[in-house]
């Protein structure tokens, strides 16, 4: 059997309900999800999301489902953020680790896509990618296209059909600019990517903020990261 995102994204999302609500909230809340896979219909896991969304948010209340989406994110892995958590403890300087992020995402454009090197300075300029920008203390992080929709989404001039190539998620891509999109809840899902990096580098707690999203009709997905940790510059 090969591998079910589908599966394994309920299992994630299980395991934060597990941890924040305990078993048995987690197992009502979860409930339905049994027959759910990558095999089953759009309409099925759209339909089942939305529900576990809004009972979620009426048994945990809004800032408590906003942690548990925050929990259930595709992670990066720890050897890549090495270098920036090393800069950071020798330095305490939150720019010189962003810089670190910069100039490896700058090689993943370059090397990792194949992109040339002012389409790459292009999407930097934009602010986007895993380094993000600092202001007034906050890290803004904006998220790339989907790499791989990153040509075309470049090439694309319809704002629609743009949106709809950036977003990242496997179980909510398709539903961008259609009647059945998500609660824009369900979007803290991708800020966990961003908590997951900074709070590794920093060796400290953040807050994440959604400010855009695409499901909410914005034509990017932007997070704040606020380091809770007042020292850092």
């Amino acid at each position: 059997m090969g591998f079910d995102f589908e599966r394994f994204w309920l299992e994630k999302l299980r395991g934060r309900l597990e941890v924040d609500l305990g078993p048995e909230a987690a197992g009502e809340l979860m409930a339905g999800s049994e027959s759910l896979s990558d095999e089953s219909s759009e309409e099925e896991r759209t339909a089942w999301t939305r529900d576990l969304l809004r009972r979620l948010t009426e048994a945990a209340g809004e800032a408590a489902a906003r942690e548990i989406m925050l929990g259930c994110a595709c992670l990066p892995s720890r050897a890549e953020l090495e270098e920036a958590r090393k800069v950071y403890a020798e330095t305490g300087s939150l720019e010189s680790a962003r810089q670190v992020l910069e100039r490896d995402f700058r090689d993943f454009l370059t090397s990792g896509l194949g992109l040339a090197e002012d389409a790459a300075e292009e999407i930097i300029a934009r602010g986007w990618g895993m380094a993000g920008v600092i202001d007034d203390g906050r890290i803004i992080a904006t998220k790339i296209p989907k790499s791989g929709n990153l040509r075309e989404y470049l090439a694309e001039t319809d704002p629609e059909r743009r949106r709809a190539l950036y977003c990242h998620c496997p179980r909510a891509r398709r539903l961008v600019g259609s009647d059945r999109e998500l609660p824009e809840l369900y979007c803290y899902c991708g800020g966990g990517f961003y908590r997951f990096i900074w709070e590794y580098v920093l060796d400290a707690p953040v807050q994440v903020e959604l400010l855009a999203s695409v499901m909410g009709g914005d034509d990017v997905c932007s997070f704040a990261v606020t380091p809770l940790d007042r020292s850092v510059d």
